[in-house]
């Protein structure tokens, strides 16, 4: 027998389905309740509200986990490559050998950017950030495809998809080429996806670059780690934005967008900005360890905690690894990393933040690794934006294969009721 829900307004009863997801969350599905009833609910920031139903990823915050299509982030992580990982994340299942060669050349055949970009991008200052970069570069390429992708076919729909997967690092490290007023060169592809994507960041002119394999495999990691997360910002951004029928890189774009704010994919960069004002103040950690516990104090540590995991967050044990092989590999000398190890070491052993559960992050790890690779603190964001592509790409892909309808959320109206209009000279 199905569930239902009833709600009593003013002594009217109304029933509503309950819907029950494939890992026991439990939904009310008020999609008529205006229609019944006249009312609607408020929500603000949507932290209660599921604006759809997904097959793509399964996230609970109290129990730390995190999973892509059924597949534990542990598992992938350990065993898949990134490219096997936004397979899956697309298309639903991890591909098999000849599936997956196949995707890996079809992205290197598309992997050329068009001249014409070169003048676009030439077009910004090199203080330009570089995600504001990224985001118009992003909705540029729709200038130079104009066709718009036919959603009921795959095989219009598979060819939109590998060529932004192959646009999309290229015009990356075009933002970092750009501010440091290097050639902008396309992918190489002798090389990996990754470690292309390196190669065109790092390469000086007339100089060889060889990408270092811990630093490889690091980043892949934590591409895989960012790669999808449920209904975040930047994902509802891009679903919204595909709801009105607009195109795969115009919604991309608007994630790209989304994903630049402090609160969301610039976490990284805070991290960073805050370890480099307690070097400025002297660099003493125990001092910001004592801020941070008084609740008088407004400081508060960055890339500890999460908003979602109550308890630690999954990705962080994983990249936690990978981070200390990398520092250990390069030998870094570098005293923002001292202050990072420092504060870590304090937040995992301190009684305080471990009653709290306010564990270092994904956010924590990820930007002492892009700093260790040399990577600007201004470039975090599009790291993060890179790993981020393929749940863009599946969650648009679902989106529009469910043909949801377009987004439109209601609001409380709360500003003055009807005013008569009073002439200029006697306001």
């Amino acid at each position: 027998m199905s569930k239902v829900a009833t709600l009593e307004i003013d002594g009217k009863k109304y029933e509503f389905p309950v819907i029950v997801g494939s890992e026991n969350e439990v939904a009310i599905d008020i999609k008529n309740l205006r229609g019944e009833s006249g009312v609607i609910t408020l929500d603000p920031g949507f932290k209660n509200t599921g604006s759809c139903e997904s097959a793509i990823t399964f996230l609970d915050g109290e129990l730390g986990i995190l999973r892509y299509r059924g597949y534990s982030i542990e598992e992938l992580a350990e065993k898949a490559e990134f490219l096997e990982v936004v397979f899956l994340l697309i298309f639903g299942e991890l591909p098999n050998k000849e599936e997956l060669g196949k995707f890996k050349e079809d992205i290197k055949a598309q992997s050329e950017v068009n001249l014409d970009m070169k003048k676009v991008i030439k077009g910004f200052p090199p203080t330009a950030h570089p995600m504001g970069m990224l985001s118009s570069l992003t909705s540029a390429l729709i200038a130079f495809n104009p066709k718009s992708v036919n959603v009921d076919s795959e095989e219009d729909m598979y060819k939109a998809i590998v060529k932004i997967l192959a646009k999309f690092p290229t015009l990356a490290a075009w933002t970092l080429r750009r501010r440091n007023d290097l050639p902008l060169e396309n992918s190489d592809n002798s090389l990996g996806y990754v470690e292309s994507f390196l190669k065109m960041m790092f390469q000086k002119p007339g100089e060889e670059y060889k990408a270092n394999k811990n630093v490889v495999d690091a980043l892949d990691k934590l591409l895989i780690l960012h790669a999808d997360h449920e209904q975040n910002c930047s994902t509802s951004t891009v679903r919204i934005v595909g709801s009105s029928q607009a195109g795969l890189f115009a919604s991309i774009s608007a994630g790209v967008s989304a994903l630049w704010g402090p609160l969301h994919g610039g976490a990284n960069q805070a991290v960073i900005e805050m370890l480099e004002a307690i070097k400025a103040d002297g660099g003493d950690t125990s001092k910001f360890i004592a801020k941070a516990k008084d609740k008088d104090d407004p400081f508060r540590l960055m890339g500890f905690g999460h908003r979602v995991y109550k308890n630690f967050d999954p990705r962080a044990k994983i990249i936690k690894k990978a981070a200390d092989e990398v520092l250990a590999e390069l030998g870094v000398d570098d005293p923002i990393l001292e202050i990072a190890k420092g504060l870590e070491k304090a937040a995992l052993e301190d009684e305080y933040f471990v009653e709290r559960k306010l564990y270092p992050n994904v956010d924590f790890y990820s930007g002492i690794i892009y700093r260790a690779m040399g990577i600007p603190t201004e470039m975090f964001t599009v790291m993060f934006a890179v790993g981020r592509l393929p749940g863009w790409i599946a969650q648009w892909r679902e989106m529009r294969l469910a043909k949801e309808p377009i987004g439109r959320p209601r609001q409380v109206y709360i500003g003055e009721s009807l005013r008569g209009f009073k002439e200029l000279d006697k306001r």
